[in-house]
C-alpha cells in the first residue's frame, strides 16, 4: 500500500482489504525518520520507553512529561505514520476530565495525532470523551502493563472462558466507545482471532498470534537493543547492540593506542 499519509480511515479500509497494518515504537527523531522510510503504518511513542530508554523496571515509573518530551521528538522526524502516544500510568482513567486534559496535551504540545488508552469496557467513558474532542483513541487489551501489579506479572490473558469473554466484550464495548483499533498483547492465537473477527476496526497484535489485522512490537527488541528478559513473541531482525558494542570497543582502542585521529581524520 502506497499512501502520503496514514490516518484512521486509511486504517479501517486496510482491513477491509486485508492489509495488513505494520506498526513500530519510536522514541526519538532519527528512529522516527528510520521507520518512515521503512512505510511503517502506526508509529507508537510507547510507554515502554520506561523500560528501555529510561531504565525503570516497568512502565509505571513512566510520567506525562517524559511522554510528551519523546513524542515532541519522535513528531519531527515523522511524515507518513499515524504518530500515536500512549498515555501514561494515572494520567488516564482518574476522571474523564483529566484524561482529556491530559490527551490535549499530547496533540497540542507534543504533535500526535492519536493517544492509546489501556482498560476494557471500564474506560468507555473516558474513550468517548477523548473522541467527542476530536482526539483519536487507540484502544489496548489483553496483558495491559499498567495493571501488572494487579495482573501479578507479565503473563498471558484470556485463558479461562470467562476471560475469553470478557475480551471479547470489551473489544466491542471499546469499539462502540469509539475507538479506532486495538492492540491486543499475550492472548492465545484461536481468542485474538475470535477478537478479530467480532469487530470492525483493526486489532494491533503483539504476542496475539498471525489473525490480528496488523502487528506491533518494541523496536529495542527487534533490533537487540534491549537486555532484559526477551518475551517468546519477540523476533530479533538484527543484533545492533553488539555492533554497538564492538564500535564502542574499537573506538576506544585505537584512541588508547594513538591510532585515532591520524592524518586522514585531522585537519592540515
Amino acid at each position: 500500500m502506497s499512501v502520503d499519509k496514514v490516518t484512521t480511515v486509511v486504517l479501517r479500509e486496510m482491513k477491509k482489504r486485508g492489509e495488513k497494518v505494520v506498526a513500530l515504537t519510536a522514541y526519538d527523531y532519527y528512529t522516527a525518520r528510520i521507520l518512515n522510510d521503512a512505510g511503517i503504518d502506526m508509529i507508537l511513542v510507547g510507554d515502554s520507553l520506561g523500560m528501555v530508554v529510561l531504565g525503570y523496571p516497568t512502565t509505571l515509573p513512566v510520567t506525562m512529561e517524559d511522554m510528551i518530551h519523546h513524542t515532541r521528538a519522535v513528531s519531527r522526524g515523522n511524515r507518513r505514520a499515524l504518530l500515536i502516544a500512549d498515555m501514561p500510568f494515572m494520567s488516564a482513567g482518574v476522571s474523564v476530565e483529566e484524561t482529556v486534559r491530559n490527551a490535549g496535551r499530547f496533540v497540542k504540545e507534543a504533535g500526535a495525532e492519536a493517544v492509546k488508552l489501556e482498560g476494557g469496557a471500564e474506560i468507555g467513558a473516558h474513550v468517548e470523551a477523548v473522541v467527542r474532542a476530536g482526539i483519536p483513541v487507540l484502544g489496548h487489551i489483553g496483558l495491559t502493563p499498567q495493571d501488572v501489579l494487579v495482573l501479578g506479572g507479565y503473563k498471558v490473558q484470556g485463558r479461562s472462558d470467562e476471560a475469553a469473554h470478557k475480551l471479547v466484550d470489551d473489544a466491542r464495548a471499546l469499539q462502540e466507545s469509539g475507538i479506532f483499533a486495538c492492540v491486543l498483547e499475550c492472548m492465545p492465537a484461536a481468542l485474538a482471532a475470535r477478537v478479530t473477527e467480532s469487530v470492525d476496526i483493526p486489532t494491533i497484535g503483539i504476542g496475539a498470534g498471525p489473525a490480528c489485522d496488523g502487528q506491533i512490537l518494541v523496536l529495542n527488541d527487534i533490533v537487540g537493543m534491549y537486555e532484559g528478559r526477551r518475551a517468546r513473541f519477540v523476533k530479533v531482525y538484527a543484533d545492533l547492540g553488539k555492533a554497538l558494542r564492538e564500535a564502542v570497543g574499537n573506538y576506544a582502542a585505537e584512541v588508547r593506542s594513538g591510532s585515532y585521529p591520524n592524518s586522514e581524520h585531522s585537519y592540515q
